[in-house]
């Protein structure tokens, strides 16, 4: 019985990808990284913005992001980028509206994007993000 070297071909490359597939998730490579407390995200604001220092944390309750602020009152906005984080100091530029239990917080940056996140208290931040635009209503 001949076999067809494209289907041999195949079958090569199927076992191949599977075996990579298989050492990246022996290895723990890839996935979404979360974040499981406060410190976490103090640690990811820092290498986002190198020194800052958050006094407050609102993290999102699956810990797909956060918001912080520091003692000069900027806030923070981290999201998961690749399997790492990204952040960015909101400016008066940013929105925030909450919609079915979801804070939808926008940087003003089209390509930041905006970060959906679950808060447990959603109005203080609602707030303090709409004060730094002047508006008073999400």
């Amino acid at each position: 019985m001949d076999i067809h070297p494209q289907i041999l071909t195949f079958g090569g490359s199927l076992i191949a990808i599977l075996a990579i597939t298989g050492f990246a998730k022996l290895l723990r490579l890839g996935g979404k990284p979360t974040l499981s407390n406060e410190d976490e995200a103090r640690r990811a604001a820092t290498e986002v913005v190198d020194g800052y220092e958050a006094s407050e944390v609102a993290l999102d309750t699956n810990g797909a992001g956060a918001l912080l602020r520091d003692a000069s009152s900027q806030i923070m906005v981290i999201k998961p980028h690749g399997n790492q984080f990204a952040g960015r100091i909101l400016t008066s530029q940013a929105s925030v509206l909450v919609e079915d239990g979801h804070t939808i917080i926008s940087t003003g940056e089209a390509r930041f994007g905006c970060v959906t996140l679950m808060l447990a208290r959603p109005e203080p931040w609602v707030d303090a993000i709409n004060r730094l635009n002047g508006t008073e209503d999400a």
